[in-house]
């Protein structure tokens, strides 16, 4: 009987490495050849995709229903079955962020610089595509039009592996975006989504770096670390959002102070996104605050974790442990501290965060220029909410990640983003 087991388990992981292979070179072929096609039949193939959207509302809330169903089965945490969930309304605003994504300028061929030497040598940095890529996330449908639209905008081929949680939903779309590509007569595997969400095939997939040029994870900690620790091809990072929110010595006034950090926490259902703040320092000259603080957060249902000198104020907040100051709550939960500097501030987020979003609020241009400077994070918010850091907020329509590495981006991740660059060199008949 093991024999037996073992025998199906090598079909099984050899079936997974075949299709592996086919996806990885069917996406390098099509880079190749999108690399070459002019804006218009792509930026064409971006609006059709969010016509038909639309147009197609009922199939694809019909394909939800079923994925609602058996998140209901497995017991999905209410977070993600928010984000799953699709209505009209929400189908409407996936192709207003597609067509977002058709109006911006193409990034393929910009010269970023250029001189020409005094023999006549001219030199030029050009904006190109990566090539192909492979985006792996979870739960939200949205994601992958979103992606899709990025990919083809910037000129790259894109595997798409969703989570299991949106399987039929996005089958539905894997059809709408199909028919988009070969209305323009786009290489058809320009936008490959996989049905498949067995882990051997994102594996297979990991190690396909003849074909493959980025991987970019979008999800839980978890598949974020396995596909680092399995790729072989360079990973672009969206780690955690362990997001800090600083108010100064010179803080304005308690209102505004109490209306960023309440955004922060609470504008999004049960604050399970990346950017909502996770932890608020609070310097010891601003004591008055706490109170009022703790009694918003309260009113909003939220739990507050405090240090020893915040819970001697605030007797009934939870008292924080020191776990606590590296946690991304992704929860109605926050953590206050009291500080005694913008440099124990500072400190503290750079030791605790996770580079991605940190917020002063503070009105002294000296401290702003420090902690700007200072703390090493992807997006600094100078009074004003750490949900402002996002793709669409910057300008850059959808976004397809945000990254929290320093290479080869950072911050909301756009078109412009998805691309790398080459240089060309014209001489007329220059030697060395």
């Amino acid at each position: 009987m093991s024999n037996q087991s073992d025998d199906i388990s090598a079909r099984l992981l050899d079936q997974a490495q075949s299709l592996a292979q086919s996806l990885a070179h069917q996406a390098r072929q099509a880079g190749l050849l999108l690399a070459a096609i002019d804006a218009g039949p792509r930026t064409a193939a971006i609006r059709a995709i969010a016509t038909s959207l639309r147009a197609s509302t009922d199939v694809i809330v019909r394909a939800n229903q079923l994925d609602l169903e058996h998140a209901k089965i497995n017991q999905l945490a209410g977070p993600m079955v928010k984000r799953l969930a699709l209505d009209a309304d929400k189908i409407n605003a996936m192709a207003d962020a597609v067509e977002e994504i058709a109006d911006q300028p193409d990034p393929i061929g910009l010269v970023l610089e250029s001189h020409t030497r005094r023999d006549g040598l001219k030199i030029e940095k050009i904006r190109v595509p990566i090539g192909s890529v492979l985006f792996c996330y979870e739960s939200r449908p949205n994601v992958t039009t979103d992606a899709a639209a990025l990919c083809l905008r910037s000129g790259n081929a894109v595997i798409l592996r969703g989570g299991k949680e949106a399987r039929h939903t996005n089958a539905a779309i894997a059809l709408i975006i199909a028919a988009a590509l070969k209305s323009r007569d786009l290489p058809e595997h320009a936008v490959q989504i996989v049905a498949s969400t067995d882990r051997e095939l994102l594996y297979a997939l990991l190690v396909q770096d003849s074909f493959i040029d980025l991987v970019i994870p979008r999800g839980g900690e978890s598949l974020i670390r396995a596909v680092v620790q399995h790729a072989t091809m360079p990973v672009l990072k969206h780690f955690t959002g362990n997001c800090h929110i600083y108010i100064d010595q010179h803080a304005p006034d308690l209102a505004q102070v109490v209306d960023v950090i309440i955004n922060s926490k609470t504008s999004y259902p049960g604050g399970a996104v990346c950017n909502a703040v996770e932890h608020v320092l609070i310097h010891k000259s601003q004591l008055a605050m706490l109170e009022p603080i703790c009694k918003a957060l309260s009113a909003k249902h939220v739990e507050i974790r405090g240090d020893e000198r915040v819970k001697s104020i605030v007797p009934e907040v939870i008292a924080a442990v020191q776990s606590d100051w590296d946690e991304e709550y992704l929860a109605f939960i926050v953590g206050i501290k009291i500080v005694d500097s913008i440099d124990d501030a500072i400190a503290h987020i750079n030791h605790h965060g996770s580079h991605h979003t940190d917020a002063i609020l503070s009105t002294d241009a000296g401290a702003i220029r420090a902690f700007t400077r200072k703390v090493d994070s992807a997006s600094i918010m100078v009074n004003a909410s750490t949900r402002l850091a996002d793709g669409g907020e910057y300008g850059l329509g959808a976004e397809i990640g945000i990254s929290t590495d320093k290479l080869h981006a950072r911050g909301p991740m756009g078109a412009n983003d998805m691309c790398t660059y080459k240089w060309v060199v014209t001489g007329s008949g220059h030697v060395r």
